[in-house]
């Protein structure tokens, strides 16, 4: 295996856990995968600063992030990871005749 995953993995407790099969806890999760998270929580924000600090209009991109934001914060029933994917999805059934782009937006324009 990687050496850098094992250096990663931050106590002796948690490769036990996995050795022997058992499910990780909240406080293993937290352990790996926290600062990650912070980090990718820290990069949005800027995301949204650097979007307020300029001038413009925003379009449907704008609000369909804002969407998927209010998706992970109030889920439901559903996933958080399923509630977001779902508000960034087109929904709509109907094929169009044609198109003029060749790439996706990322979110739905509604």
């Amino acid at each position: 295996m990687d050496q850098k995953i094992f250096t990663q993995i931050p106590s002796s407790e948690f490769r036990w856990r996995v050795y022997i099969g058992l499910m990780p806890n909240k406080t293993d999760i937290l352990d790996l995968y926290f600062m990650d998270a912070r980090y990718k929580l820290i990069d949005i924000a800027a995301f949204l600063d650097r979007l307020d600090r300029h001038e413009g209009e925003s379009d449907f991109r704008h609000a369909g992030f804002l969407k998927a934001m209010e998706a992970m914060l109030n889920p439901g029933d559903r996933p958080r990871a399923r509630a977001v994917l779902e508000s960034l999805s087109d929904h709509s059934v109907e094929p169009v005749d044609a198109t003029e782009i060749q790439f996706a937006y990322g979110a739905p324009q509604e």
